[in-house]
């Protein structure tokens, strides 16, 4: 195993603790609201946990479809396998991160998640702030992951920008 850095071992860290902290909280949730579709539970301010199926992906795309179910999951084991090779060779702390989070978000949602109910489990509902979206631990992994990509992306190409001028 020489052939991983040590920010690759991080990536994987940071992975499995993106899956446990996201597993727990839908025990969790499951615990507290059960499976019934739209349960609901005012925790403070516009905070509320929400019981929601998500049997799609973003936008409801693939909804409805089991043969669809069985596609998010392929997709995911396709995308977890390139960012751990990717993840393998990480020489920098950001985008370590961010591909720890990512996958951790991945195997999460749309291979745990999906194996096990047959949906995504989400639960986190900011409704009242008019974001009208109902999401989880791991798609806040996910979200948090891109941007932290991007934002090295970004970081990194300044820097280039700057050497050759």
């Amino acid at each position: 195993m020489k052939s991983i850095t040590r920010l690759g071992w991080t990536a994987y860290a940071i992975a499995a603790a993106t899956v446990v902290l996201d597993q727990i909280s839908k025990l969790w949730v499951l615990g507290l609201l059960g499976r019934e579709q739209g349960a609901s539970l005012p925790l403070l301010g516009p905070l509320q946990l929400t019981m929601v199926h998500n049997y799609g992906m973003s936008f409801g795309l693939l909804r409805g479809n089991d043969w669809g179910r069985w596609l998010l999951i392929g997709f995911s084991i396709v995308v977890v396998i390139g960012l751990a090779w990717w993840a393998r060779k990480a020489v920098k702390l950001l985008p370590t991160i961010g591909i720890g989070m990512i996958i951790g978000g991945a195997i999460g949602n749309n291979l745990i998640d999906r194996v096990m109910y047959g949906y995504v489990v989400d639960f986190i509902d900011v409704s009242r702030l008019y974001f009208p979206w109902v999401f989880n631990v791991a798609d806040s992994g996910i979200s948090i992951g891109v941007a932290l990509l991007l934002l090295d992306s970004f970081l990194y190409g300044e820097k280039k920008l700057a050497e050759t001028e």
